[in-house]
């Protein structure tokens, strides 16, 4: 009996545009117009009798049956692929894009990831260092790590850390007595950093929410101390001995460890959202992209 196969040509044509999101970078992939790309989708449909994606903004998403279709199609073109790769090439090399906010890429995601490629030597990474919100589909991204998923409700985000916030200052500030542990009455608004998130960021915890969460009430005057609107920088800035922030001690974790940086008082504020891994509902067929996401929800907890 023989078997009933789809037009392979629209299959491929299919996945390529449900990966991409784009007509136009699926037709680019493929060498091809975005006219062929569209035709093929609709021969795809016409076999199905239904409608495999739809737009939505800028982008094509797939519709529930399309989702389906999409996932078998990516993980046998991903089959296909590695067949060929070791049949003619050779051991297979596997590239993932990573999208990641600047204060984790620089203080927190560049230090661990050698023990992921370490773990996957054929892996090679495209990392890519930028604010929310970015473009999944035009950028190519597998995988971005977010400040909450708010900026993506359609696509797939698995929290991996919910940070903290504590004063962090050099081990000289408390030698000189700038700052005298557990007495935060002794942090002169002169020695304090200040972190100013960009806009469309839930508010970052203050110095006057901390210092009320110690039981003090302080009104900091902002403009005698220093400012920066990193908090990677912001701790950089602790760690060098210009004076103490309200630092992430997800961000702070090596420095703490190392002793360079010094968390003087208990008192601690929780951010008020998670960090995400986040990826389309396409990207949970790819078996790299679901292993950087265990990793970093193996990795990430503070």
């Amino acid at each position: 009996m023989s078997r009933r196969l789809p037009p392979l040509n629209a299959v491929r044509a299919f996945e390529a545009c449900a990966r991409l999101g784009s007509l136009a970078l699926a037709a680019a992939e493929l060498c091809v117009t975005p006219g062929a790309v569209s035709q093929q989708i609709r021969k795809l449909e016409d076999f199905y009798g239904r409608q495999l994606l739809v737009r939505k903004g800028n982008q094509l998403i797939p519709t529930e049956v399309g989702q389906s279709v999409y996932e078998t199609c990516a993980e046998l073109m991903g089959e296909l692929a590695a067949m060929t790769q070791r049949i003619v090439g050779g051991p297979a090399r596997t590239r993932l894009t990573l999208s990641v906010l600047p204060s984790v890429g620089v203080r927190w995601l560049d230090h661990r990831l050698p023990e992921f490629l370490a773990a996957h030597p054929q892996l090679r990474i495209d990392l890519r260092i930028e604010d929310d919100p970015v473009d999944f589909f035009r950028a190519r991204i597998d995988v971005r790590i977010s400040y909450g998923a708010h900026f993506y409700p359609e696509f797939v985000g698995v929290p991996f850390a919910r940070d903290r916030v504590t004063p962090m200052c050099a081990p000289a500030l408390i030698a000189a007595g700038r700052v005298r542990p557990d007495d935060p009455a002794s942090l002169a608004d002169e020695d304090l950093v200040h972190i100013l998130w960009h806009t469309g960021f839930s508010a970052y915890p203050s110095w006057d929410a901390w210092f009320a969460a110690t039981g003090l009430v302080r009104h900091v005057r902002t403009e005698f101390g220093h400012k920066t609107d990193m908090s990677s920088v912001a701790i950089d800035l602790a760690e060098s001995g210009v004076g103490i922030t309200l630092g992430q001690r997800l961000l702070a974790r090596d420095a703490l460890a190392a002793g360079t940086l010094i968390a003087p008082f208990d008192t601690t504020l929780s951010l008020p959202y998670q960090y995400y891994a986040v990826h389309t509902p396409g990207g949970a067929q790819n078996p790299m992209i679901r292993a950087f996401v265990e990793w970093l929800v193996a990795s990430g907890g503070l």
